[in-house]
């Protein structure tokens, strides 16, 4: 793996690396990937719980309990539920993000694929991702697993990130751009 630029993406590359070996050898990376998609979206979906994971306020036995009540009422267990209790009783819940998208990049390499990160003003359609995996098949040469999110201030358009390359396509970026040109010629 390569250096990790922050000491919480060293933590969270970890982490992810242990539970992926723990995955594998139980034979359960899909349902593992499946499940910490579904934490993640109600990560998503709770400015409280994201609030509380990333607070140092809570101490570890607050999280604990919270994280407990949350995994048992979303009937997340198995190797999620466990990996997340003792994410939180070594109080490092705050890189859980982190671990996530750190996890699907392991899987994702272990599949021979590459993975992207899109951001588009609207949800996008199944027809649609699967016509923007193919496009960026042909530039990364790999399948590649993608992991979008919806970012309305983007106005239109997609950001990809493949790797280190980024392509945007945003209308807010072409805007801005178109503004930057303006403010230059007058």
């Amino acid at each position: 793996m390569a250096q990790s630029s922050s000491p919480i993406s060293a933590v969270a590359e970890r982490y992810a690396a242990s539970l992926y070996e723990l995955a594998a050898e139980a034979k359960q990376v899909a349902r593992v990937e499946a499940d910490l998609g579904r934490f993640e979206a109600l990560l998503d979906g709770s400015e409280d719980l994201s609030r509380m994971i990333k607070s140092p306020v809570f101490s570890a036995e607050e999280q604990e309990k919270a994280i407990d009540a949350i995994l048992r009422k979303a009937k997340l267990d198995g190797l999620v539920g466990n990996f997340l209790r003792v994410v939180a009783q070594n109080r490092r819940l705050f890189a859980v993000q982190g671990m996530i998208k750190a996890f699907r990049t392991i899987a994702a390499e272990q599949r021979g694929e590459v993975s992207a990160e899109v951001s588009s003003a609207h949800a996008l359609t199944a027809a649609q991702q699967n016509e923007l995996k193919a496009a960026l098949k042909g530039v990364a040469g790999k399948d590649v697993s993608i992991t979008v999110t919806v970012d309305p201030s983007l106005l239109g358009g997609l950001v990809v990130k493949l790797g280190s390359r980024q392509i945007d396509t945003s209308l807010k970026t072409k805007l801005n751009s178109l503004k930057l040109a303006l403010k230059e010629v007058g």
